[in-house]
């Protein structure tokens, strides 16, 4: 049986909430992502909240122009398309998440204990594989 896959991102509170209310159904990355489909995505929503929040499954990735993204994603990216096009301003190829099964935790883990649970601790500036025995990993699957 295939190892599922995990990782962290770090995302602002709107998007965060954008993506458990449905209405942002992909996340866009400036560049390419080598993650596959069925990899569970954890949210870390970056300050003034700082925790860990929920997550998202993948269901698909896409790499394209940014022309061809905003043409299949524009309206379920939770960007305008001002706001687009600036994030990929001087992009060639960029990258679109397409998320399903996204749910809040029931206990936010706060950034303090993730920094208990692993000293060198930080917040991802692109994302963070976590093994399943990374000290983070474990204690997000424990608590739900």
């Amino acid at each position: 049986m295939a190892v599922k896959e995990s990782i962290l991102i770090s995302l602002e509170t709107r998007h965060a909430n954008g993506i458990y209310a449905g209405t942002k159904q992909v996340e866009l990355r400036r560049r390419p992502m080598n993650v596959v489909p069925g990899t569970t995505v954890w949210i870390y929503e970056k300050v003034p909240v700082g925790s860990i929040t929920g997550s998202a499954v993948i269901k698909a990735v896409h790499t394209a122009t940014p022309n061809k993204l905003w043409k299949q994603f524009g309206a379920i990216s939770g960007l305008s398309k001002a706001e687009f096009f600036e994030y990929f301003s001087d992009v060639t190829n960029a990258c679109a998440l397409e998320l399903h099964c996204a749910a809040q935790v029931d206990c936010p883990m706060p950034l303090s204990t993730l920094r208990e649970l692993d000293c060198s601790f930080q917040p991802p500036q692109f994302f963070t594989r976590l093994h399943q025995a990374h000290p983070v990993q474990l204690a997000i699957t424990a608590s739900q």
